[in-house]
C-alpha cells in the first residue's frame, strides 16, 4: 500500500535521491552528457539535472521519454531492484502486487515488471483532482495511449480536441504525440488502466 501523506512526506526526499542516483548511473552507462541526454529525450537539461539531483519528481511522461532516451526499460529507473535486465516473456501480477509510484499529479502502480522488452508499459493509476488543465499542465511524447476508467470520473485533455468526460467503464485510445492530461472531477476516488506504447526511440549519433 501507498504511504499516509506524513510517511509520504519523509519518504519522498529519499526515493527522489535514490532516483536520480540511478538515472545518472543509467546515462553514465550510455556515455551521455547531461546536453547529449537532454537531445535523445527531448527534455530541458536543467529538468535532467534536477531530477539526477533529488530536486523534482519526473512525471511519468518524462520517465517513459528518458528510459527511451537510454534504451532501457523504465524498470531500471524505478526500481533498485531491476538492475539485472529481466528475460521472462510471459508474467503475472497480482492484484495489488504492482510497483507503486507516487508522483505530485498521480499515484502509479506499474504493472509486469519482469517482462523483457515489453512495448507496452500497462499502468493502474489513481487521478487526482486538481484545477482545469492548462496548456502547461500538458505533455506528449512519441507513441499511443489507452485508458480504461476502472472506477470515478475523469476528464481527458488532448490537444486539438475539446475536453471530453468519461465516467466508469468508458475507454478513450489517442496520439500520445499530441499534447495531453487528465484530472479527476467526481466526487470520489477515480482510477484507470492507462497503458502506453514503448516505442523505440533511436536517434542517430553525431
Amino acid at each position: 500500500m501507498l504511504p499516509d501523506q506524513t510517511d509520504w512526506d519523509v519518504e519522498k526526499p529519499k526515493l527522489r535521491q535514490a532516483l536520480g542516483m540511478r538515472m545518472k548511473s543509467e546515462r553514465t552507462a550510455c556515455g551521455l552528457t547531461l546536453e547529449a541526454a537532454a537531445e535523445r529525450s527531448g527534455l530541458a537539461v536543467s529538468t535532467i539535472h534536477k531530477i539526477e539531483n533529488g530536486r523534482v519528481s519526473p512525471s511519468y511522461e518524462n520517465l517513459v521519454r528518458i528510459a527511451r532516451a537510454y534504451d532501457v526499460g523504465i524498470e531500471r529507473l524505478i526500481s533498485a531492484e531491476a538492475q539485472t535486465p529481466p528475460t521472462t516473456r510471459m508474467t503475472v501480477t497480482r492484484a495489488g502486487d504492482g510497483r507503486h509510484v507516487r508522483t505530485d499529479k498521480f499515484e502509479y502502480e506499474m504493472l509486469c515488471n519482469s517482462l523483457a522488452e515489453k512495448k507496452i508499459m500497462p499502468l493502474v493509476t489513481s487521478v487526482t483532482r486538481r484545477d482545469p488543465l492548462m496548456e502547461d499542465d500538458l505533455e506528449g511524447h512519441a507513441g499511443e495511449e489507452v485508458l480504461f476508467v476502472l472506477s470515478g470520473s475523469i476528464e481527458l485533455v488532448v490537444q486539438h480536441y475539446a475536453p471530453v468526460t468519461l465516467e466508469t467503464g468508458d475507454c478513450a485510445y489517442f496520439d500520445s504525440m499530441l499534447k495531453h492530461g487528465l484530472r479527476n472531477i467526481g466526487d470520489g476516488d477515480a482510477r484507470v488502466f492507462w497503458a502506453c506504447t514503448y516505442v523505440d526511440m533511436k536517434p542517430e549519433h553525431h
